[in-house]
């Protein structure tokens, strides 16, 4: 096999990988919420929405740290010790106490930073200029089938459930432990890419930690000068003008993503409208999101369609898409269904609440939601291509602060007033995406004329 072969079957592995991964951790977080209220044991005192922050939380804050972990421990092994703290969190709620989860929840927010900063840094080694945009897709939409196979187990494992069971919860949470067990395991299949695949001045390596000695001589650094080289370089691209331009941008997702992965299903299971088998329509919504996801990485990055007229187009049809689908929502969702108990609310929204309509927004959650993110990968992995593991953590930093305070909002604003803010942001970030898109256009015209001349 070719160089370019070996790169395009690394992307593959490190999808699969992840989708096993997050076919279970996005599922836990899709029904953690439910499950919580449904517990028997009244010694548990835990919020779904308090977890989901203080996770976001710990990662934002963890990713000034994660390119120096990443640097010294290398990416594959860093994905698959972080894949380990993911398996315990959902581990934990075989058998859930407050302290537990709470702990967990605070050594997965810091296995995150470092594995969102890992995969970006294997993503962009095994990427060029032309193939970033369809990696980037092919690893989007492999991640979102997570969501298609969790939530159709969920719907099977729960259709006509009034109430979740100790025994339910278990049997769910043992089988999802074993799914992120397989994925992690998956990344000691990524090898190392071929000599085409980064420029020789770029001394990241896929290996990194098999190679300590060998890269150490070249650059004449130390482990620790290397670990606080990656930390002032984070620290130095977050206050760039292209990372500050698209910081709007990668805060509107961070906001969009706790609403689509962990308010909206509870909303959906709280319409006591949608009749009994509201609890299981909670993983039809989850399979309707990764539908939506997985068309739009595969419309918009694998097939690259829309190269030709930059990343722009994409981006302001997934506002477009969010903005239709928070419209519905707002008329379809009664206003207190994200705060309301286990019995659900009987508080009538602005019109006959409608199943298929509550499916058709998680649709458009997920595709616009896709825009977004493949977007943001791709230009990202093309403007800070040769510090690429600085500039995922400042991504990641961004992203999950912006979810970490939405996860905490969450807890006390009704549905209305967490849409008005969605709408306000993702405009704001548009606009502001449009602006970074142009200066990476015109640096790209710019060096093609150096090259020329």
């Amino acid at each position: 096999m070719g160089p370019e072969g070996k790169r395009l079957l690394n992307i593959v592995i490190l999808g699969f990988g992840f989708m096993f991964m997050f076919t279970a951790f996005q599922t836990c977080g899709n029904i953690e919420q439910t499950v919580i209220k449904s517990f028997n044991n009244t010694d548990f005192h835990g919020s779904g929405y308090t977890s989901m922050a203080i996770i976001y939380g710990v990662f934002s804050a963890s990713n000034l740290i994660a390119p120096s972990v990443v640097t010294v421990v290398g990416p594959q092994l860093s994905m698959f010790f972080s894949g380990l703290l993911y398996s315990g969190y959902i581990a934990m709620f075989i058998y859930p106490y407050t302290w537990s989860f709470y702990t967990a929840s605070v050594l997965v927010g810091i296995g995150a930073a470092v594995l969102w900063t890992a995969q970006g840094n294997v993503l962009a080694i095994n990427s060029t200029d032309d193939t970033i945009g369809r990696n980037s897709g092919i690893f989007w939409a492999l991640l979102q089938f997570s969501l298609f196979f969790g939530n159709l187990y969920i719907y099977c494992a729960w259709h006509g459930h009034d109430h979740i069971t100790d025994k339910d919860r278990q049997t769910v949470f043992i089988s999802l432990t074993v799914i992120s067990l397989v994925g992690c395991f998956l990344f000691f299949l990524i090898r190392k890419p071929g000599p085409e695949a980064a420029p020789e001045d770029v001394t990241e390596s896929l290996l990194q930690a098999e190679s300590t000695e060998s890269t150490a001589s070249s650059s004449h650094q130390s482990i620790g000068s290397q670990a606080l080289d990656a930390f002032v370089k984070a620290c130095k691209m977050f206050v760039t003008k292209e990372m500050l331009l698209l910081s709007f941008c990668i805060g509107y997702t961070g906001l969009e993503l706790t609403f689509y992965s962990g308010v909206y299903g509870t909303c959906i299971g709280a319409m006591t409208s949608f009749g009994h088998d509201a609890k299981s329509l909670i993983g039809i919504s989850g399979i309707c999101i990764g539908v939506g996801e997985i068309l739009g990485g595969g419309v918009f990055g694998m097939m690259n369609k829309c190269s030709r007229f930059g990343r722009n187009p994409v981006v302001l049809l997934g506002l477009v898409t969010h903005y239709i689908a928070f419209y519905l929502i707002f008329l379809n969702i009664s206003s207190d269904a994200p705060l309301a108990p286990e019995e659900g609310t009987d508080l009538q929204a602005y019109i006959t609440p409608s199943v298929g309509v509550a499916l058709l927004c998680s649709f458009l959650l997920g595709l616009g939601d896709s825009c977004f993110n493949t977007q943001l990968l791709s230009i990202i992995g093309y403007t800070f291509r040769d510090n690429s593991a600085p500039a995922f953590a400042v991504f990641k930093f961004i992203q999950s602060i912006m979810a970490a305070l939405a996860f905490f909002y969450s807890n006390y604003l009704l549905l209305h007033w967490q849409l008005l803010i969605l709408v306000v942001f993702g405009f704001l970030g548009t606009i502001t995406f449009f602006l970074a898109e142009w200066r990476a256009e015109s640096r790209r015209r710019e060096t093609d004329y150096d090259s020329i001349g």
